[in-house]
């Protein structure tokens, strides 16, 4: 029977949704309206089509209603509603131009009556004591006052620039179907042809898959089941509604909105879910993106739980942005943790966020450093350098989190012995050093002069800034002729960018050497203040030459991606 209510679809038009007395309620904190000329212009595009072809329909895609408890005829919008308000104001803007032609007496009576036709079918009827039309379609509480204010009972706002940016969004909407209608000439010099017009093609030829569900959790499920373009939006705004409606009074609606604004301005709409699903794991296992509001749902059942839920969000949201920005004031009192961070940013690591989320609030200062760096150097050893499976990955940092969370790991050491599964052996990260090849061009350049920076530390025992040289190909990306009696082709693709072949240089230094001969560049390097790159000595460069140098280099590795409690 589940499945049954949550598949519960059909076919339908933007007229059989809006007839038979139906009225769909945007719930009160979803996102505002932001369609904008763009999207009008692909619709109205659509529309033209329709127009011309009188045989022909247009699919807008799947519309997610949610069913009223109370009454059959009541639907909240989880997910179309931009489209619905922009339809809607495509038939305000067809009453519109046929009341012009009303005021121009043209047919005045007979355009009355269809005017009023069409706003009983597609706005709503008019309230019998203010005289005054409420639409069957309820916007947001940021939209909805100006909507009906100004748009259903067509009234141009006094001062446009005063409005909201989604109010003007809506007004800008009607302006512009307004325009576009006035375009077609054929059609609005009259009143009958408008009113088909809205009916036949607008009302009856945009088709939608209707899906109706019958609570939050099935809506939430139909969001992953679409896997539809800004999905993780329409999520978000499902948890956000699911939490707002907990609250009862006023003031603890608006604090919980104050709240949720400084979250979600922290950690931005589109990374919510996943910060989410970090925060969860502190003591859940193995939360998956589909399950978010299961899990939420399930723990979650009251103001107050909803309050502590929001002060735990906002209290790790500072974190998370930190965790991928190492220049974060949030660093400010612990520099240290600065060369970490940007490496767990080079390395693209987000599996340890959970680890790193319990250990912020329960390790001191100093352990926290300590683990920011065994994380870097179990994720060099097992991602960049082995390119293990990382799905083992999230799994173990899920359970240290909860580890620590419980007070059963309280160490970095500990941390360790949970994850030396993960740690890459000495003689497996010596091997697969030796064959370490990164390209360096794009993004990959970084990830290279962050590997010849460290190993040239290593070996000068002074600290290098990573922007201060070239990378220097020995063997050159493009060489000449020269080359080719110790390199062919296939060792020339193999090789130019293994990690042996690569060595810091100075800018000016490298435009000298260019794709010189071995001989020319090897007495060049001598110059170089780089200790990597004078201890090329060899009197010929062969591939055999490259792969002892990388592995020398791959033993040096071993010690500086070392973790400090491997012995």
């Amino acid at each position: 029977m589940a499945r049954i209510n949550l598949l519960d679809t059909r076919t339908t038009s933007f007229g059989d949704l809006i007839s038979n007395g139906k009225i769909y309620r945007v719930p009160p904190f979803q996102r505002d309206y932001s369609w904008s000329e763009e999207n009008w212009e692909d619709l109205w595009q659509d529309i033209l089509a329709l127009h011309t072809n009188p045989d022909s329909s247009h699919y807008m895609g799947a519309l997610v209603l949610q069913s009223s408890s109370t009454s059959d005829k009541e639907f909240t919008i989880i997910d179309g509603q931009q489209r619905l308000a922009t339809l809607s104001i495509i038939a305000i803007a067809v009453i519109q131009k046929i009341q012009n032609l009303v005021d121009r007496e043209e047919e005045a009576e007979a355009n009355k009556d269809r005017q009023e036709i069409l706003r009983r079918t597609y706005l709503s009827d008019r309230d019998p004591r203010s005289l005054r039309y409420s639409s069957k379609l309820l916007l947001n509480e940021n939209n909805n006052d100006f909507y009906q204010s100004n748009l259903i009972n067509l009234r141009t706002p006094r001062n446009i620039r005063s409005l909201s940016k989604s109010n003007q969004l809506l007004w800008r909407a009607f302006q512009y179907f307004f325009n576009c209608l006035e375009k077609l000439q054929e059609v609005i010099q009259s009143g009958e042809k408008l009113a088909t017009f809205l009916t036949d093609t607008v009302a009856q030829r945009l088709l939608f898959i209707q899906i109706n569900v019958e609570d939050e959790l099935n809506a939430y499920t139909v969001f992953e089941t679409l896997n539809a373009r800004g999905i993780e939006l329409s999520a978000t705004d499902l948890l956000k509604n699911y939490l707002f409606s907990l609250f009862r009074g006023p003031d603890d609606l608006q604090e919980a909105q104050r709240q949720w604004r400084r979250i979600v301005n922290t950690v931005q709409m589109e990374n919510f879910p996943d910060f989410l699903r970090y925060y969860l794991s502190l003591k859940e296992t193995r939360v998956r993106r589909e399950r978010l509001f299961k899990v939420i749902r399930e723990s979650v059942k009251n103001a107050q739980q909803a309050f502590d839920l929001l002060d735990q969000l906002e209290n790790y949201s500072s974190l998370f942005i930190a965790l991928g920005n190492s220049n974060d004031e949030f660093w400010r009192d612990t520099p240290d943790n600065r060369a970490y961070i940007r490496e767990l940013e080079l390395f693209k690591v987000r599996q340890a966020y959970p680890t790193l989320f319990a250990a912020h609030d329960k390790f001191t200062r100093e352990n926290f450093t300590r683990l920011l760096k065994l994380v870097c150097v179990l994720s060099f050893r097992y991602t960049i350098v082995s390119s293990l499976n990382p799905n083992e990955l999230e799994t173990l940092y899920n359970k240290v989190a909860i580890a620590i969370t419980n007070g059963e790991v309280t160490s970095p050491r500990q941390v360790f012995d949970n994850l030396r599964s993960i740690y890459v052996s000495d003689e497996k990260f010596s091997q697969d050093f030796s064959l370490l090849s990164i390209s360096t061009k794009g993004q990959k350049k970084k990830l290279v002069r962050y590997i010849l920076c460290k190993l040239e530390a290593d070996a000068s025992h002074i600290d290098v800034n990573e922007d201060s040289f070239s990378i220097e190909h020995i063997l050159p990306e493009s060489p000449t002729d020269d080359w080719r009696q110790y390199f062919n082709d296939a060792q020339i693709e193999e090789l130019a960018y293994r990690i042996g072949n690569l060595t810091p240089l100075e800018p000016y230094l490298n435009r000298q050497v260019g794709n010189e001969v071995y001989p020319i560049k090897q007495a060049t390097y001598q110059k170089s203040v780089y200790v990597l790159t004078q201890n090329i000595v060899a009197e010929e460069w062969t591939p055999d030459t490259l792969v002892r140098r990388q592995g020398d280099l791959a033993k040096r590795a071993v010690h500086i991606w070392s973790s400090d409690f491997s012995a």
